[in-house]
């Protein structure tokens, strides 16, 4: 009788102590990323990650990547988005109008993956090589009708949680038709401003402001240099130092521009001015494991094909329109949560997956 009393206690001993542990509230991050950096290539499809890899002597960044996603790309209106409605879906999971950013076709303004991130009170960036007012950028930043406001979609930064912004559009934000200089007023909100990267540029910064040129900045074949991946290393220096983790995105703007050009030469050489931006986040993923880097695109532009082989070390680029296609683009991931990226899905899912891995709700 003592001794089936004994087995029955300790059964019930051992039924506390497991409720006990698994009562024990887990660490949100644990076995989720901390940081999340997402680049973005504009206007990217295989045929460009595979033209880079063709004229590289050096195996890409990117192709590292043994977690492999393909993505669909239709906005609510059109089988073929436009980058504006491909951002939008990538940054907050609706579908909208081609034209539109950051709101739902019947404008209904909805948060970006940048604004939910902030609100858990993780630091956010964005860096690119476009004026920060244009359509990808701004669908992470901006809630508007139309994609060409841009003095409405600067002053949205001003009121965006953002911490870090590089790239162009100065004018945008200082030559206005309200007169009003949004620079001076950023820099009131804590925002150190510079008007184009420099050595200078003060390390203890938590908030940078970097327009580097009056529009756009200029092709890599015409020497715009390492503005994305100098400032990518700059905006990760800067909001690597929050204790709580960071979001940020890096777009490859003039990749699409060259498909629209259908020009062979400046798509690759824009193809690996990104490529080695993606090299400079797999370095920082390489210090700081709890980080999740995704590699993307908003749709492909041009129809890039590949008729022929190698004649003499050369390839044939041609190119079947000079216009954005529907085709589905590739998703390579990289660190802590990684193989949720791969399978076939649809733009509007990005967010929702990078949201199940981080523990955030969406």
């Amino acid at each position: 009788m003592l001794h089936r009393t004994f087995i029955v206690l300790f059964s019930l001993s051992i039924m506390l102590v497991s409720f006990v542990v698994n009562a024990q509230p887990k660490q949100k991050n644990e076995g989720k990323p901390k940081n999340v950096i997402l680049l973005i290539g504009d206007g990217m499809g295989l045929a460009q990650v595979y033209g880079a890899k063709l004229t590289s002597e050096t195996p890409l960044n990117i192709l590292k990547s043994t977690h492999v996603g393909m993505m669909t790309t239709h906005s609510s209106n059109d089988e073929v988005t436009d980058s504006g409605a491909g951002g939008t879906a990538i940054a907050t999971g609706f579908k909208t109008k081609n034209g539109m950013i950051g709101m739902t076709p019947d404008s209904v303004e909805v948060p970006s993956m940048l604004d939910i991130f902030a609100s858990k009170g993780l630091s956010t960036g964005v860096v690119v090589s476009c004026a920060v007012t244009h359509a990808t950028p701004a669908s992470f930043i901006a809630k508007d009708v139309s994609r060409n406001h841009s003095e409405a979609i600067a002053l949205d930064y001003l009121n965006s949680p953002v911490d870090v912004v590089i790239g162009g559009g100065l004018k945008h934000f200082n030559k206005r038709k309200d007169g009003r200089s949004l620079t001076k007023e950023m820099e009131s909100k804590g925002f150190v401003f510079y008007d184009k990267l420099s050595a200078n540029i003060k390390k203890g910064s938590s908030k940078l402001l970097i327009l580097s040129d009056s529009v756009h900045p200029v092709k890599m074949l015409e020497g715009r240099g390492k503005l994305l991946p100098d400032g990518t290393q700059i905006a990760l220096e800067t909001l690597g130092k929050h204790p709580k983790g960071f979001f940020l995105m890096v777009e490859g703007s003039q990749i699409d521009w060259a498909g629209h050009a259908n020009d062979s030469a400046y798509l690759i050489s824009e193809m690996r001015d990104f490529d080695e931006t993606v090299g400079v986040a797999l370095n920082f993923l390489k210090e700081n494991p709890e980080t999740l880097v995704i590699v993307t695109a908003d749709h492909e532009t041009g129809g890039l094909t590949f008729p022929h082989g190698a004649i003499k070390g050369t390839y044939r680029f041609d190119f079947s329109t000079g216009d954005h296609t529907g085709i589905m683009v590739p998703v390579y991931a990289f660190g802590v949560g990684a193989e949720a990226f791969t399978g076939q899905y649809d733009n509007t899912d990005l967010i929702r997956k990078i949201m199940e891995v981080t523990g955030y709700k969406f």
